[in-house]
């Protein structure tokens, strides 16, 4: 099964908006089906997930902002938000999450390189 990391910003986050079990769903969901989300456009590879919450249905759940490399690269859970908390990202925040998985790339190469 494919590895999951979780980002700080991911954590404080899921735990506002997810209880303890709809949190594992999403993370063995994800384990099982790295590429559900939409790959967004200008992010480096960055998927968003639409995911219901309790009753609330997709249009009322959050979104789950995450990487997925490949599979010898663990998955890392971004952050998640509400719908109704922000429509798309900004093309700044898109330019970061560019950057950062870049950086992540970068940093597992290495760490792989090491052992």
């Amino acid at each position: 099964m494919l590895t999951i990391a979780e980002l700080s910003t991911f954590i404080r986050s899921a735990e506002k908006l997810l209880d303890a079990g709809e949190r594992q769903d999403v993370i063995r969901y994800l384990a099982e089906h790295p590429k559900a989300g939409d790959v967004m456009e200008g992010t480096g590879g960055v998927r968003k997930l639409r995911w219901s919450r309790g009753s609330q249905g997709k249009s009322g759940g959050v979104r789950v902002i995450y990487y997925f490399h490949n599979e010898s690269m663990p998955l890392y859970l971004l952050t998640l938000y509400a719908k109704n908390e922000r429509s798309n990202l900004t093309k700044a925040q898109r330019n970061d999450l560019s950057e950062l998985t870049a950086l992540l790339v970068r940093a597992w190469q290495r760490k792989r390189n090491e052992h």
